[in-house]
């Protein structure tokens, strides 16, 4: 087999392996050429791995010679430059640290290297994971949507968006703490998975590892050979069978509440991100499920902006102050870093409990329902520059505005999937986010394949897509 390889899906070429079709090796020089074309204009890898991807290759078409086979055997793949690689430097986006290599996996990527995936190299993030752009000093330039190269790929997995959706990989590893896997996913005509809490195995009760893929049933794949939490995890669970087996099991009529308020004062959502909502409902009630329009259940009052404030810096004081000298961060890192440095005890506290009950507004609300739908963001993909327009203390509530639909998830737990809708008149992709109950992943993600096969978004890529 030869040609455009990156055309097959993940889940085709993996096939495609098993009975000797492609080799390995072919898929992986396919997509280091590729990215030695392409990645200059897009940003999408902080860390290319030729020599060891090729090694990794070789071994895995002597395997698959010798009849063994695993989940993911001789597939290319890319890692989130925010989990540490065994023997490939991890920089967490950041250029003070851009000589370290760890000697350890952190927990799923080293279950997504078992299951036998070549790793192409780390794709780029946002430092720290602090930003929902990714734009740092470790490639010096911003992770852009190949749809448009003058707009952010959005973050903080702006690099495993953008390098699935320029067919630089078949498929990515993500991470996800207020929407950094489902927003960039959005920025790329791409499906984005948030697992539920506990699925896998995680860095903190809001953030979870999951897939950016071009299709629901690639996602569903690297799905299985993520969900399984680490030993010891206190949210640990698992599912009942294969997301794989899932998302073939037709889908059960679904009570579906919708919105598209943003919850911000004076934020409103661009007519494109009401449209994808539109048509999703429209599509879901053709489908045999009712939907019904309501209120946000909570909006983003001050003390819950101050809230996600107070978690944020917190957060990225604790991890940066062992590692990196304040004075070498980006200026919204460092400027988050010193409100850490200012908090009590009291404040983290206080602001928790703020946020538990913003959470269980969207609980409650939420029962009687099955999925929730909405926009992914509030509009398309934004000018790269956006965020920091109005200086550093105003680029959280800019960030805020853009992907206030996402937050909410990841403080309930539930399991989200960001799907594509279209592609508005300026060529720019548009999303939307369906939201199930906890620990319905397996049927989330069933309704999301309905989606797709019904035609919901076009089969559409960006102009690199040929080249």
């Amino acid at each position: 087999m030869s040609g455009d390889l990156h055309e097959l899906t993940a889940a085709a070429q993996l096939d495609a392996l098993r009975v000797g079709d492609v080799s390995s090796r072919e898929l992986t020089e396919h997509y280091l050429d590729r990215i030695d074309r392409l990645d200059g204009a897009l940003g999408a890898f902080a860390t290319v791995t030729p020599q060891l991807a090729l090694a990794e290759a070789a071994r895995a078409d002597r395997r698959i010679a010798q009849g063994e086979w695993s989940p993911l055997l001789g597939l290319p793949l890319g890692i989130k430059d925010l989990y540490q690689t065994a023997g490939v430097r991890t920089t967490f986006g950041c250029a003070a640290l851009a000589g370290f290599t760890p000697t350890a996996d952190a927990w799923t990527a080293g279950l997504l290297r078992r299951a036998g995936a070549v790793l192409i190299g780390k794709t780029n993030t946002a430092e720290f994971g602090a930003t929902c752009y990714t734009d740092n000093l470790v490639t010096g330039r911003p992770t852009v949507t190949p749809y448009d190269l003058t707009r952010y790929a959005s973050g903080s997995s702006g690099g495993a968006a953008a390098a699935v959706a320029a067919g630089l990989l078949p498929l990515a590893h993500a991470g996800d703490g207020a929407g950094s896997t489902r927003t960039p996913a959005a920025t790329c005509h791409l499906v984005g998975v948030k697992p539920s809490r506990g699925l896998v195995s995680s860095l903190s009760n809001t953030t979870i590892e999951g897939p950016i893929a071009r299709t629901v049933e690639d996602a569903a794949l690297l799905m299985d050979v993520m969900a399984q939490p680490a030993p010891g995890d206190l949210d640990d669970w698992r599912p009942d069978g294969s997301f794989l087996d899932a998302i073939r099991k037709p889908s059960k009529p679904f009570r579906i509440a919708m919105w598209t308020e943003t919850g911000l004062d004076g934020a409103e959502p661009h007519p494109e991100a009401i449209h994808a909502v539109e048509r999703t409902a429209t599509l879901a009630r053709e489908l045999g499920h009712e939907v019904r329009e309501v209120k946000i259940p909570a909006g983003y009052d001050d003390p819950v902006r101050l809230a996600l404030r107070t978690l944020f810096a917190a957060s990225v004081n604790a991890v940066v102050s062992s590692l990196v000298p304040p004075d070498r961060l980006l200026p919204y890192t460092r400027w988050l870093h010193a409100e850490g440095e200012a908090l009590s005890g009291r404040d983290l506290f206080a602001a928790q409990g703020v946020l538990a009950r913003y959470a269980s507004a969207f609980l409650e609300a939420l029962d009687q329902f099955d999925v929730a739908l909405t926009p992914v963001t509030s509009g398309p993909p934004v000018p790269s520059g956006h965020f920091q327009v109005d200086g550093v203390a105003a680029i959280a509530d800019r960030m805020l505005a853009w992907s206030a639909y996402t937050p909410w998830a990841n403080l309930t737990g539930q399991p989200a999937v960001a799907l594509p809708s279209h592609v508005d008149v300026e060529g720019l992709p548009c999303g939307v986010q369906i939201v199930g109950r906890r620990r319905g992943d397996g049927v989330l993600l069933a309704l999301a394949a309905q989606f797709e096969h019904a035609g919901l978004w076009p089969d559409v890529h960006p102009p690199c897509w040929n080249q």
